[in-house]
């Protein structure tokens, strides 16, 4: 019983390590990212994500959201700032939104969520 346990313990460290280091990964890969202001005419992205923290104070809401196509990103779980601090009212943990996003001088900032 010991040894099935122990083993059973071992196993979820090993998964919980990949996980984190998986998680790493995507937030390093992000710093290859392009971050200055938009350029004219600047595109916007839409995605789908769901909430896993909202910071109010800081105007970001932290969505992992769906692989968007328009900018070769895989599916990742990111904060964004919002255009709007009144959107963050419509955004709570565990919800999935549809939203638009750009880049603009101060990162990637959701302007709508549906």
């Amino acid at each position: 019983m010991k040894k099935s346990l122990t083993k059973s313990l071992a196993a979820i460290l090993v998964l919980s390590a990949t996980a984190a280091m998986a998680q790493q990964k995507t937030m390093d890969d992000m710093k290859s990212m392009p971050m200055g202001k938009p350029a004219a005419g600047q595109t916007v992205h839409m995605a789908k994500g769901k909430v896993t923290k909202v910071d109010a104070a800081g105007g970001v809401v932290t969505l992992a959201h769906a692989p968007v196509k328009s900018l070769n990103w895989p599916a990742m779980t990111m904060g964004f700032q919002v255009e709007d601090k009144m959107v963050l009212d419509k955004l709570t943990v565990g919800k999935t939104v549809d939203f638009e996003f750009a880049q603009t001088d101060k990162g990637y900032v959701i302007i709508k969520v549906k």
